[in-house]
């Protein structure tokens, strides 16, 4: 069986999209339809070796998909032939299978235990989770990574509490659902900052009380103003950027907890004045949110069939496969206010406002 895929064949340069051959099903292995994948930052990351050489070139991409099962390997129990699926990058339940390897231009193509960038993926079973069929398949792909790891940085890692005041650096797909976890915690005030005045608006309708300008603001002043001298509850720091940290860090109340979501490029590290940390001050990473895929996907399903979560207004850019690198450069330019999602077949993808392009 063959599939349409974005490849990454070396590190700064597009992904090349072309046809791979699928492997036959091991163990715990399942055949996936992927109908539309969103994009992290974490991809552009990879792709611009944000952690260093990459040994495993070339390579397949994605970690947030929905999709539907064709078939399964031996020994998978927690997903049957035509279920609706979201895949993911937190571990669920079932097996750890085997990476598979694809076959591209006589070369073996590797890859993680979930990709999405490509029509049909060979998925570990623990890195899927069954939702119900009318599900919409952009939603389910938002429950891979975008909702799931900015809900649980809010209930996992900063562990928000009522009118506890946020401040959240960096409103992409992560940190608008960082934006709408801590208002659905009744935090107060709930202070957005980004470069893109339209991430700053989509943050106000998803709950930010407050929105700065990071480019035509003195971030540390406005915040100041808005929280006076006592700092945040709260900070969230979603770009990786190590200016953005250290002011994480320093707009921080006394007992703040900081919680890093962004990942600095490798070599490039931050300076601190440790001393807050012995009276109280908190600073930790996320890897993603601490999300447990298996019991959280379900109960955020519910609330966006609710219309508790606005899951689905936070897609903004619709791109298909074909033109992935466009829609990857579109991120670089942030010129994308909420999350970029890959169409992986004609007709899927149309179910919410948002911009297409071919």
């Amino acid at each position: 069986m063959k599939s349409r895929a974005a490849i990454l064949v070396e590190l700064k340069q597009p992904l090349v999209v072309d046809e791979i051959e699928l492997p036959t099903l091991g163990v715990g292995q399942v055949l996936v339809k992927v109908l539309c994948s969103g994009i992290c930052g974490s991809q552009l990351g990879e792709i611009d070796g944000a952690k260093g050489p990459d040994r495993f070139l070339p390579h397949l991409l994605g970690h947030e998909g929905g999709g539907i099962v064709l078939e399964t390997g031996p020994g998978v129990k927690a997903v049957r032939q035509d279920d609706r699926v979201v895949l993911h990058w937190r571990k669920g339940v079932g097996i750890e299978a085997d990476p598979p390897k694809y076959r591209w231009d006589g070369k073996t193509v590797n890859a993680g235990w979930v990709t999405t960038f490509n029509e049909y993926a060979v998925v570990s079973e623990n890195r899927l989770t069954a939702v119900p069929a009318d599900v919409d398949p952009e939603i389910a792909a938002l429950m891979g990574c975008a909702v799931t790891t900015g809900l649980g940085v809010i209930v996992n890692n900063a562990k928000l509490s009522l009118g506890e005041s946020i401040v959240v650096l960096g409103t992409g797909g992560v940190g608008l659902n960082v934006v709408q976890g801590a208002a659905l915690t009744s935090a107060h005030p709930i202070v957005a900052v980004d470069l893109v005045e339209e991430r700053l608006a989509l943050a106000r309708e998803v709950g930010a009380t407050h929105t700065i300008n990071a480019r035509t603001t003195v971030v540390r002043d406005a915040i100041a103003g808005i929280l006076g001298t006592r700092g945040a509850d709260v900070v969230v720091e979603t770009t990786g950027n190590t200016g953005m940290i250290e002011l994480a860090y320093e707009v921080a109340g006394p007992q703040g907890r900081v919680v890093l979501v962004g990942v600095p490029r490798k070599g490039q590290n931050i300076s601190i004045y440790s001393l807050p940390l012995h009276f109280g001050k908190v600073l930790t990473g996320s890897h993603g949110g601490e999300a447990n895929p298996t019991e959280d996907i379900p109960r955020y399903v519910r609330l966006t069939k609710a219309g508790v979560l606005a899951a689905g207004r936070l897609i903004t850019n619709r791109y298909a496969l074909g033109n992935i690198n466009g829609a990857l450069d579109a991120m670089r330019a942030g010129t994308v206010a909420g999350r970029c999602m890959i169409r992986m077949h004609d007709g899927v993808g149309a179910a919410h406002p948002g911009r297409s392009v071919p």
